[in-house]
């Protein structure tokens, strides 16, 4: 029994050391079912539209899924604005949450808390704000493309005069988009697919500001690095001439005291 006790507190032991101070415990057991919520969601919502012949009962129990997580999220939201010490303060900080409520269409965004979760197990990302920065510029950049394929796909299927007739090229036209590249070979030719555009230009736009700030971020940090090491080995190079001349004024020193000068020779 002893020994049983023994590895169940190292183990605890250990999963203290991979779950970092900044995750609380409570925010866990809440991120997990909604992040499952918004997996369920993201799969309701591509079902349809990737299988464009998929029988009518599927397609509403599909349309019932991504209603019910989206009034999932709805009343998590509403508990937490009803629960806040300052409510007008805990909508600004929960700006994602909001739009989620307010967009359907986001809840996949809620998807990055995989990534804080997987940051858990990393310890380095976890610890480091530019690993940190690296996992959710990747992670929101694979979800909005994806989503928007689809939405885009499920606006332009159908229209006479679209250009985009499969998840390849909708998958290919988003890319282009969020990278600002713009081939012009595919676009939206419907009302609701310029919409999509321009929000994925926009998420585009953020998501290249993000990279270029992380990108800056580093080469500064590695000119200081290289700067701060050039003075490191200055300061030792100049503590050295130092201890040298200490060194010989200490034997000078000592010399004169022991009669060892040049005056003691001709005496």
């Amino acid at each position: 029994m002893a020994k049983v006790t023994e590895k169940v507190s190292r183990a605890g032991a250990g999963l203290k050391k991979v779950v970092p101070r900044s995750v609380p415990r409570f925010s866990l057991r809440r991120d997990v079912p909604m992040t499952l919520a918004a997996v369920a969601f993201l799969a309701a919502y591509a079902w349809p539209i990737l299988d464009p012949g998929l029988e009518p009962e599927r397609v509403a129990l599909c349309r019932s899924v991504t209603a019910v997580t989206w009034l999932v999220f709805v009343v998590d939201y509403v508990i937490r604005f009803a629960g806040a010490e300052q409510r007008w303060p805990f909508v600004r900080q929960h700006p994602l949450d909001l739009a989620i409520v307010v967009l359907p269409i986001l809840q996949p965004l809620r998807l990055l808390q995989l990534l804080t979760l997987l940051s858990v197990l990393n310890r380095y990302a976890g610890g480091s704000l530019r690993g940190r920065v690296a996992l959710y510029v990747g992670g929101a950049s694979a979800i909005v493309m994806f989503v928007a394929s689809l939405a885009v796909l499920d606006a332009e299927r159908g229209d006479p005069e679209a250009n985009i007739g499969g998840f390849a090229d909708a998958l290919w036209w988003s890319m282009t988009t969020v990278t600002t590249v713009g081939y012009g070979d595919h676009f939206p030719v419907t009302t609701t697919g310029r919409f999509v555009a321009a929000g994925l230009m926009l998420a585009g736009i953020a998501l290249l500001g993000v990279v270029t700030a992380s990108l800056a971020s580093w080469l500064l940090d590695r000119v200081q690095d290289i700067e701060d090491d050039s003075a490191q080995a200055t300061h030792g190079d100049i503590k050295t001439l130092v201890e040298e001349v200490a060194a010989l004024r200490h034997e000078l020193t000592e010399a004169r005291g022991t009669g060892g000068g040049p005056d003691s020779s001709r005496g």
